[in-house]
């Protein structure tokens, strides 16, 4: 069964930038869509932004425009967030999703001021 396992996630100061990294375990191929999702403290879980699965497509969500890049590596099945930046506002648990798999233990960013 294929799983999720998000890692990178750490404490920064406002401005900083971050990677995140989401290792897809137990499914060998990279033909799909993925996607990253955000869930802040007493908030719905939201989308943050997606990929194709040959990279040329890229979507994402309105206030990351321009602060993250969402890119993968098909040979490890992995994906990455690059942000930049960052808000205290972008504090919340990461994950990533792909289709058929379960939502992943996330990774926590905290974002201080």
């Amino acid at each position: 069964q294929m799983q999720l396992v998000e890692s990178g996630g750490g404490l920064v100061q406002a401005g900083d930038s971050l990677r995140l990294s989401c290792a897809v375990v137990g499914h060998r191929n990279s033909d799909y869509a993925m996607g990253w999702f955000r869930q802040a403290p007493g908030k719905e879980r939201e989308f943050v932004g997606g990929i194709g699965w040959s990279a040329g497509t890229q979507k994402y969500a309105d206030d990351m425009k321009g602060r993250c890049t969402i890119s993968r590596d098909n040979t490890e099945t992995t994906i990455y967030l690059q942000m930049t930046n960052l808000k205290p506002e972008d504090t919340a648990i990461y994950y990533c999703l792909a289709p058929g798999a379960n939502w992943g233990q996330g990774t926590q960013v905290t974002v201080s001021s």
